[in-house]
């Protein structure tokens, strides 16, 4: 088995691919090991707003690859073009540098690190970790605190959040006066909550599926709270909306935003999709009057301030290949495991069948002087036939490496 890492990510796919190809974190433990029972002895499944990535232990990627496609009901060659296969150390560069947020589109944004420890977990809570990944993560999530304890990696980061904010001002200006409609109550949502909060803006809503959980995120922000299914009564209320749900389909329609632009007079609204698979229906930034960003269309804004953190990446980067270097050293030793465990119980064996004999020479009143050198010379002679024997039978070149080996193996001295 080897090591893979099979995804998408911002660079390789448009949101609209991404969208297709994104796991719901309540049914991840169910997909993980249905991909277990598809070639894949280990797994774990990575997916946020700019990625979707398969880590996985297997002989074959390409299987992988088919269950990622049939489970989404999306033709492998539709998503083929935008797929990166990364084997062994390559798959490993890559957890390092995903968690230490070199390979984000906010260069340093530490959200990820959150985001792949909760990726973990969900896979060891579906018992689809073994050894190797355990072992990956474990070194991965070391290797990110390395990186941003020693580095300056995560210094002037503009977050999702807080280009949100940025973009509204530049629509708005002061913002003081705009009523601002948050739907979703996850992270992503209490993060930019946060930061429009220290705007004071005229008012703050958290529209959620439940009311409890809209609740407690709106009394933290000093809002209100309103359940998903009473949004269409009172969407044209607000000015600024910015939304983040585990939808799997648009929660925000054509036909609710045209209502509410007809009902505001026209007044700008100002709307930011965090989602993937997005909870806006595309075909919105198409009318006058609203300002619609997706994920992708934040790149610009958030790469404020990116000179002096991709000074910072080089440092990081030199961590993360020396790091590389050594986990690879522990995955190589771990293909010998095997081939030492055998040496052993064959040795084990020998050793058994010999002492059994030097019991029966005892038994039969042999001196145990005589039954214990009888037992030695035996161990002797068998340990080494097999080294003797390859010795014999070689020639040449092969012979003389041969005998070099065995002379290092054994530290005998020319």
């Amino acid at each position: 088995m080897q090591l893979y890492v099979i995804g998408v990510n911002h660079t390789t796919a448009p949101i609209q691919i991404r969208e297709h190809v994104a796991f719901n974190s309540e049914h991840l433990g169910s997909a993980l090991r249905e991909l277990t029972m598809h070639d894949a002895s280990e797994a774990a499944i990575l997916s946020t707003c700019n990625r979707t990535e398969l880590y996985c232990s297997t002989d074959d990627p390409q299987k992988a690859l088919a269950w990622l496609s049939q489970y989404h009901n999306i033709e492998q060659t539709a998503i083929a073009p935008y797929i990166y296969t990364l084997p062994d150390n390559e798959a490993v560069k890559h957890a390092f540098r995903v968690a230490s947020g070199l390979d984000s589109m906010v260069l340093g944004e530490p959200q990820i690190l959150g985001q792949f420890k909760q990726s973990v977990k969900i896979a060891q809570d579906a018992g689809t970790l073994g050894t190797l990944l355990h072992k990956l993560f474990q070194r991965t999530f070391e290797v990110a605190k390395e990186v941003r304890t020693n580095t300056d990696i995560g210094a002037n980061s503009i977050s999702m959040a807080a280009a949100a904010v940025k973009l509204s001002q530049r629509i708005f200006g002061d913002i003081s006066a705009q009523k601002v409609l948050f739907i979703g109550a996850g992270e992503m949502i209490e993060l930019c909550a946060d930061h429009f909060a220290s705007q004071k803006p005229k008012s703050m809503t958290i529209a959620n599926r439940t009311i409890e959980r809209g609740s407690n995120l709106a009394q933290k922000i000093n809002g209100e709270a309103m359940l998903l299914n009473d949004l269409p009564a009172h969407f044209a209320n607000f000015d600024i909306v910015i939304t983040s749900t585990g939808s799997t389909l648009p929660i925000i329609g054509l036909g609710m935003v045209e209502s509410a632009i007809k009902a505001r007079r026209h007044r700008p609204i100002f709307m930011v999709d965090l989602a993937v698979p997005r909870d806006i229906e595309p075909e919105v930034a198409e009318l006058d009057d609203v300002f619609l960003y997706t994920v992708d269309d934040l790149a610009q804004v958030v790469s404020d301030g990116i000179e002096n953190r991709q000074t910072a990446a080089v440092e990081a980067e030199m961590i993360v290949e020396t790091r590389v270097e050594n986990f690879m050293q522990w995955f190589k030793k771990r293909d010998a495991v095997p081939t030492i465990k055998a040496l052993r119980d064959q040795a084990e064996h020998m050793r058994k069948a010999e002492l059994d004999k030097a019991y029966k020479l005892l038994q039969k009143g042999e001196a145990p002087e005589k039954a214990l050198e009888a037992l030695s010379v035996a161990l002797t002679n068998k340990f080494l036939h097999a080294p003797s024997h390859a010795l014999n039978k070689t020639h040449g070149d092969e012979h003389a490496k041969l005998e070099e080996i065995l002379k290092d193996l054994y530290q005998i001295k020319s």
